[in-house]
């Protein structure tokens, strides 16, 4: 796929940050015995005031931002707007925002404005 605007390159570029940077800190949280077994994450996850304020910031984006996604996939015409809401609760949100932006960019009827 050649692609043509700078703006959806970035978004790629950022998605694929995003995937490496998160999913490093994630390989080292299972490799020092961290689970998803929901007692031990989410105990992990609201540790302390910080953890929790991060952890409500990112529920609270990824819920707006998988509400926006089915609207917004509607209106541009996307396909597979759920693929970017597991991504975004499997993988992470900052795969998935980027990764969507990026397509969204990509859109046919985004060619024309």
């Amino acid at each position: 796929m050649k692609i043509d605007k700078p703006l959806p390159f970035i978004y790629f570029t950022f998605a694929a940050v995003g995937l490496c940077v998160t999913w490093y800190y994630n390989i080292l949280y299972f490799a020092g015995g961290g689970s998803i077994a929901p007692t031990q994450f989410f105990g992990t996850a609201f540790a302390n005031n910080l953890t929790t304020a991060i952890t409500f910031d990112i529920y609270i984006s990824a819920i707006v931002f998988s509400i926006w996604v089915l609207v917004d996939a509607k209106t541009n015409r996307l396909k597979w707007p759920v693929m970017y809401i597991v991504l975004c609760f499997g993988i992470g949100l900052a795969v998935a925002l980027p990764l969507f932006l990026g397509v969204r960019e990509l859109s046919p009827s985004r060619q024309t404005k």
